[in-house]
């Protein structure tokens, strides 16, 4: 039996012996390929034959379970009816207006469309940027779809299923590209266009006894005479543009609307059909002061279209200020 002496020498002995010896650094070539146990990279063949397997088939499972998780969500899904629509969808049912042209994208805040009417170079980039916009109006090639479908639409005659309704551009004169949009003439045309809502009918003012309070008096005394003279013509979402402010509207001259007050409802309900193109008004500003900045607000007007100037809804701003 040893001891207390020889147990605590065994005890120090242990605590002191040297540790073992840790294998040598194996140079880059021993690392790529070790002969000793005939492996690369630290793996044999047969290991990363397994490992190879085994995440081949984990991604492999793992793609065809997201493959047939898309595959079942995009069945539920239409390429030309949205799932959501009118007071289900985040749109809703209030469409808003826009405006062309556009200023620049470096100011892309600003409504202010700001030129000189004597200087080309000045006001070439109002030109252009119409220019831009109005292309897919005269070329059908730049629409997908648009081509044969193309229907002569009118008031009395809506377009047949599967085909979409022609834009007159030739009505738009004096706001053609041969006449400069009238810009050089420091009478300026804005295009207006009511915004794309799947579904959506509206509801039009078609009789003059009974409009909004609200309404412009120039605008009311329009559809009084629409109701007379072409009543089949009723059924139109009208277009107002007037200055915002009292001196906006003893500055901002006056105003013709082209081809017609308004968007035709034969162009409504929009169905998301191939080749469909929006219909346009050209608001031109016939003479405006010079000098001033113009507020300007246009609205679109039907039963089920609110206006609400601080979100902008049922309506658009912008400023007009020619030099």
């Amino acid at each position: 039996m040893p001891t207390i002496t020889e147990d605590c020498i065994d005890g120090f002995q242990q605590y002191y012996s040297r540790p073992p010896e840790r294998p040598k650094k194996k140079s880059l070539k021993q690392m790529v390929y070790d002969s000793t146990d005939n492996s690369y990279f630290g793996r044999t063949i047969e290991s990363w034959a397994k490992i190879g397997i085994f995440y081949v088939a984990f991604y492999g499972v793992l793609g065809a379970l997201v493959a047939i998780c898309m595959w079942a969500f995009f069945q539920t899904l239409d390429p030309r009816i949205p799932k959501w629509t009118l007071d289900e969808s985040i749109i809703g049912t209030n469409p808003g207006l826009g405006f062309r042209p556009l200023p620049p994208m470096d100011n892309v805040e600003s409504t202010l469309i700001w030129y000189k009417g004597t200087q080309h170079e000045n006001y070439k980039h109002w030109t252009d940027s119409l220019d831009d916009f109005l292309a897919v109006y005269k070329v059908p090639g730049l629409t997908p779809g648009r081509g044969q479908n193309i229907y002569n639409c009118d008031y009395n005659q809506p377009p047949p299923k599967g085909q979409v309704c022609d834009v007159d551009i030739k009505s738009w004169t004096p706001c053609t590209k041969e006449n400069n949009y009238s810009y050089h003439k420091s009478a300026p045309c804005i295009f207006l266009k009511l915004n794309k809502i799947y579904g959506w009918i509206p509801e039009y003012y078609n009789d003059s006894r009974d409009l909004p309070e609200s309404m412009p008096l120039s605008l009311k005394t329009y559809i009084g005479e629409v109701e007379k003279t072409q009543p089949h013509k009723l059924n139109t979402i009208w277009v107002s543009c007037e200055g915002e402010n009292p001196a906006d509207q003893e500055n901002i001259g006056a105003v013709n609307y082209l081809p017609v007050r308004g968007f035709p409802g034969y162009f409504y309900p929009y169905q998301n059909s191939e080749g469909y193109l929006s219909p346009l008004v050209a608001v031109h500003f016939q003479r405006p002061r010079r000098g001033i900045i113009i507020n300007v607000e246009c609205k679109a007007w039907a039963r089920n279209i609110i206006h609400d100037r601080k979100e902008r809804i049922g309506s658009v701003h912008y400023e007009l200020l020619i030099d």
